[in-house]
């Protein structure tokens, strides 16, 4: 596994940021953390360069706006046991563990996640799974943090059997940073552990860009879908980083030549001091449009809002069917030209 830096002096002694106060602020605030397998993604010859933008601190960060939230996507209101969100009737959130490998800069669980961070002691995991048994109606457990992939083999394997134990659960689904930005974390131990449970798994691999697809990453991913593990991606819209329709159909391609199929594309969401990643909302409706028809169809992410408050996730492409009055549906093609459709 990689060495992890922690501090302002590591991460200038790495040649990625010249210490200021104002970065020993960013960092007593928000979690930092870097892994040598992303350090060495980085070009510091390029002061814009995409991956430093995404893991290391920026003074921008301590500029709180007042659209802002410490909990952006509402996990507090839908949370009835320590660990678990339930916000849509068929699944749920379990969170295990509020640590990661690394702590993106963007964050939407900034204020919840860092090394202080405590995981759920034996007795509030078994109160979690115990909320999930006594709920017949959740038919998918999402494991999520943190990363749950912080975990043991051994407590990966524990946590699968649980869950496989309660007969309405059907999928279990866990989201996790690892296999880019810590790859050597991910053993044939960890990747069988994963697979091993009655139930279907999949896993949710957060990607934002093309070049953290190293050769490492590469070989993590074959040994996840070798135990077989089904994967799917999720990748965050982000300023400076893949705000560009080229970046984003490379890096989607990429992901399926990995077996990853790219699942959703979220918009940034509004945890504090985050501003200088976010995009518009009609900035992403136009980089979609421009991915359909020039990208594959098992390469389109879906372009996703999660709406401020906790009022869920709801797709925010654009349109391409209009009700025309008295003239039938009018289609418009990938070209931008509209035709009539009868029906």
């Amino acid at each position: 596994m990689a060495r992890t830096l922690r501090t302002i002096d590591e991460l200038a002694g790495a040649r990625v940021l010249a210490p200021t106060p104002e970065l020993e602020d960013v960092a007593a605030r928000y979690a930092v953390a870097l892994t040598e397998d992303v350090l060495h993604l980085i070009d510091r010859t390029d002061p814009d360069d995409p991956i430093a933008r995404q893991f290391v601190p920026d003074a921008r960060e301590l500029d709180t706006r007042p659209e802002e939230r410490s909990d952006p996507i509402g996990d507090g209101a839908h949370s009835p046991v320590k660990g678990i969100v339930h916000r849509y009737p068929d699944r749920v959130l379990l969170k295990p563990i509020l640590t990661c490998p690394v702590y993106c800069r963007f964050c939407f669980r900034r204020e919840f996640v860092g090394p202080g961070a405590n995981a759920l002691d034996p007795a509030e995991l078994d109160a979690a799974i115990a909320y999930i048994a006594n709920t017949p109606d959740i038919w998918e457990v999402i494991v999520t943090g943190g990363d749950p992939l912080m975990l043991s083999p051994r407590r990966i394997r524990a946590l699968n059997a649980a869950l496989s134990a309660i007969p309405h659960v059907k999928v279990v689904r866990w989201h996790s940073r690892v296999p880019i930005v810590d790859p050597g974390r991910v053993t044939e131990e960890l990747a069988g552990a994963l697979a091993n449970t009655a139930r279907t798994v999949w896993l949710a691999v957060h990607c934002n860009h093309p070049r953290e697809l190293s050769a490492e990453a590469a070989a993590a991913l074959s040994k996840l879908r070798r135990a077989g593990v089904t994967l799917v991606s999720q990748t965050v819209l982000l300023k400076g980083v893949n705000d560009d329709a080229g970046i984003l159909a490379a890096l989607m391609r990429r992901l399926v030549e990995h077996g990853v199929k790219p699942y959703y594309l979220h918009l940034a969401d509004l945890a504090p001091g985050t501003s200088h990643f976010r995009t518009t909302l009609a900035e992403g409706r136009a980089i979609m449009q421009a991915l359909r028809g020039r990208l594959s169809g098992i390469a389109q992410p879906t372009l996703v809002l999660d709406i401020p408050g906790g009022y869920g996730k709801v797709p925010a492409g654009p349109a391409y069917v209009e009700d025309a009055l008295g003239a039938g549906p009018l289609i418009t093609d990938p070209a931008g030209k509209t035709h009539s459709y009868p029906g």
